[in-house]
């Protein structure tokens, strides 16, 4: 089963090289030469129609996370990255934060999140029978993919994954308990975006991609589709599964207050009047009035947001409040006495600080900076104050 046509170009139309690209910027502060750097190379690219940066901005392999990046037929894998789909999604519970103020409350929360929501893979006894229909239906374009599909994913399906990923109880502006899961495709879209670069080309000096006007392109965008729609049931399995912890407490959701987002895929759009491939990497989508979720660190606050359909920042926002020390720099300046120390307001696995150094609070930037470079962009419909971090590292 194809899911690409809807990725066509425009027949008629000639690509471009050489064109100075309009890159536009929701930044606060000075970039780093080698952000900028970053940002031009992928603006130099074949192809490449137009680049906006987020207020979070910051290096990663190739393409800097927090870029969309606009193409008309070539698509580039480095810019929507190897955690295809990766996203958010929160909702809201009929309990009240303070549930939870209890020292011996949250731990048995917290002990309960290890046996409900596995880090990287279920146990026999507790791995889903088989993947939801319609991934199984859906055919990739790799009987080594197809292979993993059955061993990997299945066994994956509903684990957080380490890194950034997290699962976070939160209190809303109300006093209201809420929770947060923050995760994406695991294993398989690294295995997918591994595959596919294989098969890339260099466009132009700078970036390889792929043509989707040839197979090797209808191809990569397929199993994207695929990866992206695994990450989206992974988090929703996460979600079911913490809900049937929350029953002990007899704590239900509220569903009318689900938001769901992701922030690494690429997929065609209408802007200014062009049809393009729009990628995203560390960003989200969100037309105006439509709903989206700005995480801080595991002690700062996030954010609920409502998108205002900015056209020069292609509907995007930031997907986060963006790292300001590599994981690297963290851990080498933050110590386990230091993160204990900025995390005294939110429980968390203690045992876990010495792991947890470089997703410590100060390894990012200030959320609070970031919202107030995108008041543009998205405009504050609800905060949340953490009082529980689940992580998987």
């Amino acid at each position: 089963m194809s899911k690409s046509n809807s990725y066509k170009a425009n027949p008629k139309k000639r690509i471009s090289v050489g064109k100075k690209t309009p890159i536009k910027k929701w930044v606060s502060h000075r970039l780093s030469p080698e952000v900028d750097r970053s940002i031009n190379r992928l603006a130099n690219s074949d192809d490449v129609k137009y680049v906006a940066v987020m207020p979070d901005v910051h290096l990663a392999t190739d393409v800097c996370i927090g870029t969309v990046v606009a193409t008309e037929s070539i698509v580039y894998p480095m810019a929507i990255g190897g955690d295809i789909g990766c996203g958010i999604l929160s909702i809201e519970l009929d309990a009240l934060a303070s549930r939870f103020n209890d020292k011996n409350e949250a731990g048995k929360l917290l002990d309960g999140l290890y046996r409900f929501v596995p880090r990287n893979r279920h146990p026999s006894a507790s791995a889903p029978i088989q993947l939801p229909a319609e991934l199984v239906d859906w055919e990739l374009t790799d009987s080594k993919l197809e292979k993993m599909k059955v061993r990997d994913a299945r066994v994956q399906l509903g684990t957080l994954g380490r890194g950034n990923h997290f699962l976070e109880f939160q209190s809303n502006e109300d006093g209201k308990l809420c929770l947060m899961i923050h995760s994406g495709s695991r294993s398989m879209g690294q295995a997918i975006t591994a595959h596919h670069l294989a098969s890339c080309e260099a466009a132009g000096k700078q970036m390889i991609g792929l043509d989707t006007a040839k197979s090797s392109g209808e191809d990569y965008l397929n199993d994207m589709d695929w990866a992206r729609r695994y990450a989206e049931h992974n988090r929703l399995s996460m979600l079911n599964a913490t809900l049937r912890l929350l029953q002990k407490w007899s704590i239900q959701p509220d569903w009318n207050s689900l938001v769901h987002t992701d922030h690494n895929h690429v997929q065609r759009e209408i802007h200014f009047g062009e049809s393009w491939l729009v990628h995203r990497k560390g960003a989200q989508r969100l037309e105006s009035g439509e709903l989206g979720l700005v995480p801080g660190s595991m002690a700062t606050s996030s954010f609920v947001v409502a998108g205002r359909g900015c056209a020069n920042a292609l509907s995007s926002c930031s997907h986060g409040a963006g790292r300001k020390l590599s994981r690297t720099e963290a851990k080498r300046k933050v110590s386990s006495e230091r993160l204990v120390s900025q995390m005294q307001h939110v429980w968390f696995d203690h045992r876990k600080s010495k792991l947890l150094r470089d997703e410590a609070p100060e390894a990012y930037k200030d959320v609070r900076e970031v919202m107030r470079s995108q008041k543009a962009l998205v405009k504050i419909v609800s905060k949340r104050q953490p009082i529980l971090s689940f992580k998987g590292s």
